[in-house]
């Protein structure tokens, strides 16, 4: 859908329209709320919008009788990505209103897990708002404390997708998480190191991050893992703030993955960029345009736990 239509309150509209299933729960959450849990760095996104922004919560109970047996997902939603203040080029700008794939890929996932009572329990959590340069949007060089009370120094208003992905991620341990598999359009940089024929994929578990890679072989998805290290987080390593939401040109789908590392910390964690595979300009088995990559593969997965 175009951006003008699928607005973070639409989307969110739509989620409570599709996912009706009795094991379900969805709780659709405003600025109010999102300010009361210290949601800055994503609050700091919506700044220059005039859309409001949504956090939004869906509870799967799959497995109620076995709590172990449990896993979060979350999506970047990002409903149309202008770069705000660091504003992207107006050549294929308009394809950043599927800046929202991985939030849709996870949400789209969850509802076939739900619609498959699949043994599980899954949390799904999704921030969604707009990147705009309007007027009170925030700039390079502000600093904003974000939900787990981490400074961020913003070095890059288009760097955007990492800041509501860290206070998801936060949201996401204060209620309990055991497994993360975040799902994102993050970096260009993936489609420079990967092309449009793997998804990148990192995380801090190993065993974790095979058994996605073994779900997307059985169903035709690829994912490639990229490393994580010391090295490459201190690229964002900031002078006035605890981190910086960029790392510089270089190894840019790493630094990215380092700066969500940072929130995580110990919790099992994988992290799918997808921003060179979300959209397909090419009529092959799918449609030009949206892939919905990942849908099956977190679907597989499930699965198999």
């Amino acid at each position: 859908e175009p951006a003008n239509v699928l607005t973070p309150t639409e989307f969110s509209t739509r989620i409570t329209q599709s996912l009706k299933h009795p094991n379900l729960n969805i709780e659709i959450l405003g600025t109010k709320e999102m300010q009361d849990l210290g949601m800055n760095a994503a609050l700091g996104v919506a700044k220059g919008s005039s859309q409001l922004p949504k956090l939004i919560i869906i509870d799967y109970k799959g497995c109620p009788e076995n709590n172990t047996n449990t896993i979060t997902f979350i999506g970047k939603g990002i409903t149309f990505d202008s770069g705000g203040i660091s504003l992207k080029p107006a050549l294929n700008m308009g394809d950043m209103k599927g800046d929202m794939s991985g939030a849709a890929a996870v949400i789209s996932a969850t509802k076939a897990i739900a619609e498959l009572n699949i043994a599980v329990n899954l949390k799904t959590i999704v921030i969604a708002t707009e990147n705009m340069p309007g007027a009170s949007a925030q700039k390079p060089g502000d600093i904003v404390i974000s939900m787990n009370g981490k400074s961020i120094e913003i070095d890059n208003t288009d760097a955007e997708g990492r800041l509501i992905l860290a206070d998801a991620i936060t949201y996401a341990r204060k209620l309990g998480a055991q497994k993360i598999v975040d799902v994102a359009t993050l970096t260009g940089a993936i489609s420079v190191a990967l092309g449009n024929v793997y998804a990148g994929i990192f995380g801090n578990d190993q065993l974790l991050i095979d058994q996605i890679i073994c779900a997307g072989e059985n169903c035709g998805e690829k994912f490639w893992q990229l490393p994580l290290s010391p090295d490459y987080a201190k690229q964002n390593d900031s002078v006035v703030a605890d981190i910086k939401n960029t790392g510089g040109r270089l190894a840019g789908s790493i630094t990215a993955a380092e700066f969500l590392h940072a929130f995580v910390e110990d919790t099992p964690w994988v992290h799918i960029d997808i921003a060179g595979t979300a959209r397909t300009r090419k009529n092959t088995y799918m449609r030009e345009g949206a892939t919905g990559i990942t849908v099956r593969t977190l679907v597989d997965f499930a699965k198999n736990l």
